[in-house]
């Protein structure tokens, strides 16, 4: 049986000594600094060897270090050419597709009957995750992201822009008689780690902020993850700030209302994302061609 040491520090490694520090190569991992560090100290013990001489931020090979990396990076590329032949090998066609759980759940998985009756010869498989995924080394041929569309080493292709506006039950909208902004100083604010967050709409609104009551902006829950805000909200626990895409199919349902008009444009964007050295095939392209294709009639819908 071979015993090998964790493919993740492995690949951290050979990151931190193709870059000369860790900051880099966890910037090009979508990790911490933190992160990488450990990988490379836990693959250090592991060898039972030191592979870098530290110098403040700065990293240097030591001589075991640079046969290591040598090797190392040389293994990583075979592995990696057979995973891509592998992928492209006759048998069943699959594609696996990274995303956030809120996406997963709230945006895609209406649709995953409408792909399949189009698709029936693709196996689309889903990873839902908040951290990057290591394209290298998870098997993960293309992504979802959320954010500005600037991360190293990747095609970053731009899918949608949204906003950002209240929403909550229909109950919760009558019983709290939720028609004028300020009547939010009477209700229950759900909060998430978006960046927009309800001050801001708040000063959209024209609410001045010496009008907003101090602990308003302090009670509610606070909930990680949007698929579990809009839940609450939809469960009657309060009010949250949703995203358009992502509450769309709860609005045209009556699950969901949005009391005002108000709404701000959200800072990040949904980027679909693959590795530069990524050379599509038939199968691909017809996943990420109908991806396109569901964000292009979801703006649609929203006259966007």
């Amino acid at each position: 049986m071979r015993h090998l040491p964790s493919l993740r520090a492995i690949h951290a490694f050979d990151e931190a000594a193709r870059h000369g520090n860790f900051t880099t190569a966890a910037q090009h991992l979508g990790v911490t600094q933190g992160a990488v560090s450990r990988q490379v100290q836990e693959l250090e013990r592991y060898l039972g060897i030191k592979l870098f001489i530290r110098s403040g931020p700065h990293l240097k090979l030591t001589g075991a270090g640079t046969q290591f990396a040598m090797k190392s990076t040389q293994a990583l590329d075979i592995l990696c050419a057979a995973v891509e032949a592998a992928k492209h090998s006759t048998g069943p066609d699959y594609v696996t597709i990274s995303m956030l759980p809120s996406v997963a759940a709230k945006w895609l998985a209406p649709k995953l009957t409408a792909f399949a009756a189009r698709h029936p010869d693709i196996d689309l498989r889903i990873t839902a995750s908040r951290q990057f995924v290591d394209f290298a080394i998870d098997g993960v041929d293309a992504a979802i992201r959320y954010g500005k569309g600037n991360w190293q080493g990747l095609n970053a292709t731009l899918l949608a822009t949204e906003t950002i506006t209240p929403v909550c039950a229909p109950r919760y909208a009558r019983n709290h008689s939720l028609e004028d902004p300020a009547d939010l100083f009477n209700a229950t604010l759900l909060h998430a780690d978006i960046n927009e967050d309800w001050l801001q709409w708040f000063n959209m609104a024209n609410l001045a902020t010496a009008n907003i009551p101090n602990q308003l902006l302090k009670r509610g829950p606070r909930l990680g993850d949007d698929g579990a805000i809009l839940q609450a909200a939809i469960d009657g626990q309060g009010v949250a700030l949703g995203r358009s895409l992502l509450i769309a199919d709860d609005l045209a349902s009556g699950r969901l209302v949005a009391p005002f008009s108000i709404s701000l444009e959200a800072s990040f964007q949904y980027w679909l994302v693959m590795p530069e050295t990524t050379r599509p095939g038939k199968t691909l392209d017809a996943v990420t061609g109908w991806i396109k294709g569901q964000f292009i009639g979801a703006l649609q819908d929203q006259g966007v």
